[in-house]
């Protein structure tokens, strides 16, 4: 993998959604998604170290871009509060959904190979994140082993994640796309300490169709599919999974 040079930082001007950010105290260790976010693996003595290269909080509200694609990469943002998703836009100007964040998940990874950031990162409700200025990080990353580790540790994640989508775009029928996000989702929630089978999705069902690669009108027939055989329960936004064994058996039927 090729190693990214250290990114010099410039003061960022303040941008039009939010003051500047301002230095805090940050609480890594009490924070609840600390085993799923960067600071996993670090010993409580690095910890502190590691606490003071959080220079912000930085709050986003719904619709807002945290970044633009193109923007200069700077830091790492991790998701402390709300919900993100990750789009790019194709020649056309149309916008192509690539992934959904919540909370302890990393937002910018991508821009470490290249400088820039490849897509854009709009906050799908009011949310918070934590800002990691990736130069101070990589600094540090040099003085402490673990840190080093965790950070290759998340880019691989990065990949993997990356393949599945591709083979959830590739190779996957209609229904195995879908039944494969709501038990990723729910896997996720569950993570979280949240409920497995019971959740609001955030985004609507264009930007679900356009992360799955289907049709609004598939989704739509998908959700309606899915509730008439007993495998979920659908209210608007909202999702009770009744039968995760019978989403499993979706997917299990393809090999």
């Amino acid at each position: 993998m090729q190693t990214a040079a250290v990114i010099a930082l410039k003061p960022a001007a303040p941008a039009a959604a939010f003051a500047a950010p301002k230095k805090f105290a940050a609480s890594c260790a009490s924070c609840s998604f600390r085993e799923l976010c960067v600071p996993a693996g670090i010993c409580a003595e690095d910890l502190p170290r590691f606490e003071n290269l959080v220079y912000a909080r930085r709050r986003v509200k719904r619709g807002e871009a945290l970044f633009n694609a193109g923007d200069e990469f700077k830091a790492i943002y991790a998701v402390r509060s709300g919900f993100f998703k990750s789009s790019i836009a194709d020649g056309e100007g149309r916008e192509q959904v690539t992934g959904f964040f919540m909370g302890g998940e990393l937002l910018g990874m991508e821009g470490v190979g290249t400088g820039r950031y490849h897509g854009a990162a709009i906050a799908l409700e009011d949310s918070e994140v934590c800002v990691l200025p990736y130069a101070l990080i990589e600094n540090l990353a040099r003085d402490v082993p673990a840190l080093q580790r965790q950070l290759h540790a998340i880019l691989g994640r990065e990949i993997v994640r990356d393949h599945g989508v591709m083979m959830l775009l590739g190779s996957m029928r209609a229904e195995e796309r879908l039944a494969a996000f709501l038990l990723n989702l729910s896997k996720r929630f569950t993570a979280r300490g949240f409920s497995k089978s019971e959740f609001n999705l955030r985004m609507t069902r264009e930007e679900l169709g356009s992360y799955l690669g289907l049709k609004l009108e598939t989704v739509s027939r998908l959700f309606s599919a899915f509730q008439k055989d007993g495998l979920i329960e659908v209210q608007q936004k909202y999702v009770r999974i009744r039968d995760i064994a019978g989403l499993e058996r979706i997917l299990a039927a393809k090999s």
